[in-house]
């Protein structure tokens, strides 16, 4: 299924700077140009040095801006054109140099003669050696940045270009910059707005001793795209989220967690909310007695028994707390009978609403990028047809949106 067109119609012009990171520019134009936006290029001359412009033209389908002084380009007072005929301007990689340009006002190319002559918003998502990203200079010119209402996505840690460094100043992903994008150009409708929601999503971990665990096979992708989706309606989002390996949504207030009771814990204190989301796989079982050594196998012995107690049931907790949300939807992943274990979850977890779905191995839908939802309520049952989870996401937002709102009439 073809991705949502959730850039459809908006006009990005992409800063590109000389870094190592200007090879993830690449992916970006990419991801926004499946999104529906037109990605329009500046390069500086240090960015020339990483990316060639027919590789980011090829990906644009657009024309490459690199001279200030182009005969063409500028005969229009094209820098000053560029820098007011788009929807946003976004800086990645945002270096140190071109960073400390645009905080100071200088504009001795076409990139920073355009963001100069800016009167649009404009997203910077910084890459630079840690110490770079730490040094006082750079610190004051991020607050002076800050101050003139300049959004930032990044820099996140991790591993550095150089080998062996490792700390803050990695380039954010692609996809997390285009999320901060469509953070900041969504013009839609906001019928969350003044709500709090709180969404779990990942599986548990539940220790046997300090190396091994119980767990499942849960992604979290469809929790986090829930979650996500929620705060686009204008939500206030708490998410609870397992150990996963996927980037925190943005716009989301992220809780990681690993056991069950963690989670339980985190819910019950994101409590009061308007609506809750319960889309983790919790384990069920942990060992009644966690062992404070790894097990060892001895020759001989038998295989040894675990002794298994019950997790506590968040849906279920949430669903009779004297602080219930208006709106609880629990999901049901199951393996045979869905409709009718989803049914019988219904009134024993005190849900409105139960998304069920078929997570047999053949269907691929734990772990993977796809599902096939059934909304199962006291009135009956809505069949929806199989989806990527974004979509899923974002129709599961709507449909809460809906329902919080036939609920104040």
């Amino acid at each position: 299924m073809a991705l949502s067109k959730t850039l459809s119609g908006k006009r990005i012009l992409l800063v590109i700077s000389g870094g190592i990171a200007a090879y993830k520019s690449l992916d970006l134009i990419r991801r926004l140009r499946e999104r529906g936006a037109t990605v329009t290029p500046v390069m500086t001359k240090a960015a020339q040095e990483f990316v060639t412009p027919l590789a980011v033209g090829a990906l644009a389908a657009s024309h490459v801006f690199t001279d200030l002084f182009s005969r063409t380009d500028e005969q229009d007072v094209g820098h000053i054109r560029l820098a007011r005929d788009h929807d946003l301007i976004v800086v990645a990689p945002a270096t140190a140099d071109i960073m400390a340009k645009i905080a100071n006002g200088l504009a001795d190319d076409l990139a920073s003669a355009v963001l100069l002559a800016r009167r649009i918003p404009l997203l910077l998502a910084p890459a630079m050696n840690p110490a770079m990203w730490a040094n006082p200079a750079t610190r004051r010119n991020v607050t002076t940045l800050a101050g003139d209402g300049i959004r930032f996505i990044g820099p996140m840690a991790g591993e550095m270009a150089e080998g062996g460094e490792a700390g803050l100043g990695r380039m954010a992903e692609p996809l997390e910059i285009v999320a901060a994008i469509e953070t900041l150009l969504d013009d839609a409708p906001k019928p969350l707005a003044g709500k709090r929601a709180i969404v779990t999503s990942g599986p548990t971990h539940e220790p046997i001793d300090p190396v091994r665990y119980i767990a499942n096979r849960s992604s979290g992708r469809q929790g986090h795209a829930i979650a996500a989706a929620l705060a686009r309606l204008g939500a206030d989002v708490t998410l609870v989220s397992g150990p996963v390996s996927i980037p925190d949504p943005e716009g989301v207030k992220v809780i990681h967690v690993e056991r069950a009771s963690e989670m339980l814990e985190a819910v019950l204190n994101a409590l009061p909310a308007d609506l809750a989301v319960m889309v983790a796989a919790v384990a069920d079982w942990r060992v009644a007695t966690e062992s404070s050594q790894k097990i060892k196998k001895q020759p001989g012995d038998a295989a040894p028994t675990l002794t298994m107690a019950e997790n506590p049931d968040i849906l279920k907790t949430v669903g009779h707390h004297a602080e219930r949300p208006k709106l609880v939807i629990g999901f049901a992943a199951e393996t045979n009978d869905v409709l009718a274990n989803a049914q019988v979850k219904l009134d024993r977890k005190g849900a409105d609403f139960i998304v069920a779905n078929d997570v047999s191995p053949e269907t691929g839908i734990m772990g993977g990028t796809r599902n096939s939802v059934k909304i199962v309520s006291r009135t009956g049952i809505d069949h929806w047809p199989e989806m990527d989870k974004d979509a899923v996401a974002e129709k599961l937002a709507g449909f809460a949106a809906e329902k919080l709102g036939a609920s104040r009439s």
